[in-house]
């Protein structure tokens, strides 16, 4: 084991927002024994404050599932794998064409900006600038994702139906099955593609990366990665995907995987739940 990659929410970051101090500690303990931390999240760097705070302000972080790398010291971009105008043009006319009520909004490095009909779930993103797709694409913004929304439906049925409209367009994916949203990036860009990418640079194998993760925008990253590890309690394709099953995330269960590697002991796996208590 040379790295570990690991999602965020879900997998380390509680419901709450904080991330416990075993684990804080156990990815301490990788460090000091020479073995890289990579955070590899759907959260675009907006959202990645309290992360650099809670991690020390060091390190790269691989945001907007692939489409960002980001600098947690320094608290900025660094590097992106952007959508082009007309490709986002096009997903939203392929998206709406297959679902009439669905509304979008963009994640952009100059900002969050959505459509009117998009209605925000958070706060801070009240503000955002609103109008619509082509209007928000007037000023040729760097558009890192795009965020597809169909209220009253839930994130499983809205990805189905986007993977067989955007094939050869773009990458859809999903973070949250109780939400009503899907997140869609490039065409090639993943979790897994953009930690390829880093580790090639330091010059790690594949078979050297210890991943984490539990949502479908995490099956790509626990594929490729050597050893894969899905959140007892995530969605079943993450499990399915995995090599093995860590215990939840309320149980530190990313903790007790790296805790048992560390010593040299093989990690016992959470146990596989009832498939009714998969979806988070």
């Amino acid at each position: 084991m040379r790295l570990v990659a690991s999602d965020l929410d879900g997998t380390i970051v509680r419901p709450d927002g904080t991330i416990s101090e075993r684990t804080l500690a156990a990815f301490a303990a990788c460090e000091a024994a020479g073995i890289g931390v990579l955070f590899v999240t759907g959260r675009p760097p907006r959202w990645m404050g309290s992360i650099a705070a809670a991690t020390g302000h060091h390190g790269l972080a691989i945001c907007g599932n692939g489409a960002v790398l980001y600098d947690l010291g320094a608290e900025q971009v660094v590097g992106t794998r952007a959508l082009t105008r007309q490709t986002v043009l096009d997903v939203a006319a392929a998206m709406r064409a297959t679902l009439p009520a669905a509304v979008f909004a963009l994640e952009t490095t100059s900002g969050y900006r959505r459509e009117p009909g998009f209605r925000p779930h958070h706060e801070a993103a009240r503000a955002a600038r609103v109008g619509s797709v082509p209007e928000l694409l007037a000023d040729e913004p760097v558009v890192v994702k795009v965020l597809c929304r169909v209220e009253g439906s839930t994130a499983d049925p809205i990805l189905a139906a986007a993977r067989l409209v955007l094939g050869g367009l773009a990458e859809p994916v999903h973070s949250d099955s109780t939400g009503s949203m899907i997140e869609i990036a490039a065409l090639g860009v993943s979790k897994a593609s953009t930690l390829a990418q880093v580790v090639q640079e330091r010059r790690i194998e594949p078979a050297d990366v210890v991943a984490f993760g539990d949502m479908p925008n995490d099956v790509p990253m626990l594929r490729w990665a050597g050893r894969g590890y899905a959140m007892a309690d995530g969605h079943p394709e993450a499990i399915a995907a995995a090599d093995d099953v860590a215990p939840p995330c309320a149980r530190d269960g990313v903790a007790q995987v790296l805790e048992q590697l560390l010593a040299g002991d093989r990690p016992m796996g959470g146990e596989h739940p009832p498939t009714s208590d998969h979806l988070q």
